[in-house]
């Protein structure tokens, strides 16, 4: 499972023309699935998502994850993760889970957090087309991979 993990000022997803979520501080995480993943992967995820110490205490410092300080998060599926662009000009999908497995294991990711955790969470719509506005603040913004390929 990989994700890009942006820390936001504010952000909201778009379909058809109707913001469907929405936060305020917090992170953006643009979640792909990959063929292979399990819940184990998920779970590995959320918590090193939800940990993550890329929030600055009242030194500046970059000491602080989204629970310390009760942040949003706004999570949207994305299976271009899984692009391989090595050979050709087209990008390859083949790593990429079915959209049945990617669509469980989404929503699994999504769940886990809403049940486990006392925060706001918003999420995309699986499988639509969607406009991302967010406010990018830093810019802080991290690759994460559930096989820790990067």
């Amino acid at each position: 499972m990989r994700a890009v993990v942006q820390r936001v000022n504010s952000a909201n997803v778009d379909v058809n023309g109707k913001i469907i979520g929405k936060i305020k501080k917090g992170l953006l995480v643009l979640l792909g699935v990959g063929k292979n993943d399990t819940e184990s992967d998920a779970e590995y995820l959320v918590n090193k998502i939800l940990n993550l110490r890329i929030f600055d205490d009242n030194k500046g410092k970059m000491n602080l994850s989204l629970l310390d300080i009760k942040g949003d998060i706004l999570i949207v599926s994305q299976f271009t993760l899984y692009g391989d662009c090595r050979r050709g000009r087209r990008p390859s999908y083949s790593d990429s889970a079915s959209p049945e497995k990617a669509k469980k294991l989404y929503e699994y990711f999504v769940e886990k957090i809403r049940k486990e955790y006392n925060i706001k969470v918003e999420t995309g719509e699986f499988g639509a087309y969607m406009k991302v506005n967010l406010e990018n603040d830093g810019p802080v913004t991290l690759l994460l991979d559930s096989k820790k390929v990067f």
